[in-house]
């Protein structure tokens, strides 16, 4: 049986997730996470796309994107394919690794925009990682509350006009 066509459509915001195969971590340190940061950005910049939120967490990512152009496969596509690469050269492996397709959610910017973005900076809280989420550094909580400057890439002005 074949997969199920995604939808993706212009200007679509999503909220995208990947999972490490069989559970296990993406990340071994923080040169590793600064790796997927980097991939992401160009991946954005290449893709014509946006993130509004994102949290890196051990086995698993989540990112908030608009993409302006129909293309959310081939920007996955490009973020998982060359963080594995980078990832694997790094760390001397070979193989998958995240457990199959990336999962995305289309995010109505009405009804769902704010509180996805909440629940991904709040979500090393609720698993209990840290106290307060200004003290998990691989969110976008600490820019999103202006405690740190924004990356260029991280999109924090259209979420303050929101509220």
């Amino acid at each position: 049986m074949s997969r199920p066509l995604r939808l993706e459509f212009e200007a679509a915001i999503y909220h995208a997730t990947s999972r490490g195969d069989r559970r296990e971590a993406i990340f071994e340190d923080d040169t590793d996470r600064k790796a997927l940061l980097a991939v992401l950005a160009r991946g954005l910049e290449r893709f014509d796309a946006v993130a509004f939120a994102y949290c890196l967490k051990g086995n698993h990512y989540h990112f908030v994107l608009q993409t302006h152009q129909p293309n959310l496969s081939r920007l996955m596509r490009h973020i998982n394919g060359v963080y594995t690469q980078i990832y694997n050269r790094r760390h001397h492996k070979v193989g998958h690794l995240f457990q199959g397709r990336f999962k995305a959610i289309v995010v109505d910017r009405d009804a769902y925009f704010l509180e996805v973005c909440r629940y991904v900076d709040l979500n090393p809280v609720r698993a209990k990682m840290v106290k307060h989420p200004k003290d998990w550094p691989w969110s976008s909580y600490r820019a999103h509350a202006r405690e740190v400057e924004a990356p260029d890439w991280l999109d924090s002005s259209t979420l303050h006009r929101q509220l």
